[in-house]
């Protein structure tokens, strides 16, 4: 899952933070972001089922469904001023979740 990060990330800015969890777990941050400024979110999952990342507040970014067949799903967003980033497995879903936020 790594691997997939890199490849998507690489060219895309400074990461700010980054983590795997498990789908069931899921995602749940409040980075500390400067507001105004535009970052990228890249995750991929892999394992069965699917997950919903949501950015908020969603003024630019909305949510967004991963596949958990290792598909890889980016999203630019511009920070306001508390950013909560989350993700929630889908009821038939499990495996693990690898996620990487960068400044663009």
């Amino acid at each position: 899952m790594k691997s997939a990060l890199d490849s998507v990330t690489k060219q895309d800015g400074s990461m700010v933070e980054s983590g795997v969890e498990r789908v069931s777990d899921g995602i749940h941050t409040q980075p500390d972001l400067i507001a105004g400024h535009a970052y990228k979110l890249t995750v991929v999952c892999a394992g069965k089922g699917a997950a919903e990342i949501t950015i908020t507040p969603r003024k630019t970014a909305a949510r967004k469904v991963v596949s958990c067949d290792r598909s890889v799903v980016s999203e630019r967003f511009t920070a306001g001023r508390h950013v909560h980033i989350d993700t929630q497995g889908r009821p038939e879903a499990s495996g693990m979740v690898a996620w990487r936020l960068n400044s663009v």
